[in-house]
């Protein structure tokens, strides 16, 4: 049996597991059990909140089809809910350990719940070694790449992750998954990519839609609504403070001097539960 909380950020949904006093086998095998939407409990993913040796506490996050990835920005403030609300800390500035380091996060309590988390995302990567992408532009704006017979034009760079961005017109009718899939599967992105599909609005909104790397279409990404920002910022779109509209509701992007990347938005429970795994199951999938 495993116990665990399915948490939502702006609709960007996740399972959560306490591993603070007991490790679970086989993350990768569970994501794809428990992420399916039929027969699992149903997300996006899979995030195993650990103890850490240089931070307060670690994430390791899991994508759908069961691959691990560096960094969620929407995940990161659902674990800094999580930590606080389930009585594991009572700090209200907190770090979490992740594979793209460790990451600052604010808390803000109402009626002794998190509402609102403040994510220091850090300082975006833009040399293409570092992404990783296959160009020798530093930094990686106008790369054209064909999907289906229709060219777009990307500015690339790491938050954590990698990411693609790209402006399109009408996003609301804009077909996502004709284009997402082949594109985060391009042979210029070594390890995939995610990929962001933005509207301008003015300079202080846009709108996105993403398709998330080993997930698909979503409903949001706090990451790739940072990367989204920066890039539209690299290309003299936007100004240093910018509404993410997404599927799942709004982010808030804020850039500052020091040219760190700030995302507040909100976290929410939606319920705690338990998963009875078929041994069976897991064995048969492992091998």
């Amino acid at each position: 049996m495993l116990k665990f909380t399915k948490m939502q950020g702006l609709g960007n949904d996740y399972v959560y597991v306490d591993c603070t006093k007991k490790e679970i086998d086989n993350p990768e095998i569970i994501s794809k059990i428990i992420s399916n939407r039929h027969f699992g409990v149903g997300s996006d993913g899979l995030i195993l909140i650990c103890n850490s040796e240089v931070a307060d506490f670690k994430m390791r996050m899991f994508n759908s089809d069961g691959s691990e990835a560096e960094m969620c920005g929407n995940g990161i403030r659902c674990v800094g809910k999580y930590v606080y609300d389930k009585g594991l800390t009572n700090k209200k500035e907190i770090t979490i350990e992740t594979l793209s380091g460790i990451k600052k996060l604010i808390l803000f309590v109402r009626n002794e719940k998190v509402d609102m988390v403040s994510v220091d995302m850090g300082k975006p990567l833009l040399k293409p070694e570092d992404i990783p992408v296959l160009s020798d532009k530093y930094p990686v704006k106008n790369l054209i790449l064909n999907s289906n017979g229709k060219d777009f034009n990307f500015t690339c760079l790491s938050v954590g992750n990698p990411h693609a961005v790209t402006v399109v017109d009408d996003i609301d009718n804009f077909d996502v998954s004709k284009y997402g899939k082949d594109l985060e599967n391009n042979k210029v992105f070594p390890k995939k990519s995610n990929i962001e599909f933005i509207e301008i609005i003015d300079r202080n909104h846009i709108k996105m839609r993403v398709w998330e790397r080993g997930a698909g279409e979503t409903l949001s990404c706090g990451s790739g609504a940072c990367a989204a920002v920066y890039a539209c910022y690299l290309n003299d779109l936007v100004d240093d403070k910018v509404i993410v509209k997404l599927l799942g509701g709004n982010l808030y992007i804020e850039l500052d001097d020091n040219n760190h990347i700030n995302m507040i938005g909100k976290a929410d429970i939606v319920f705690d539960g338990n998963l009875y795994l078929d041994e069976k199951k897991l064995i048969k999938r492992r091998n």
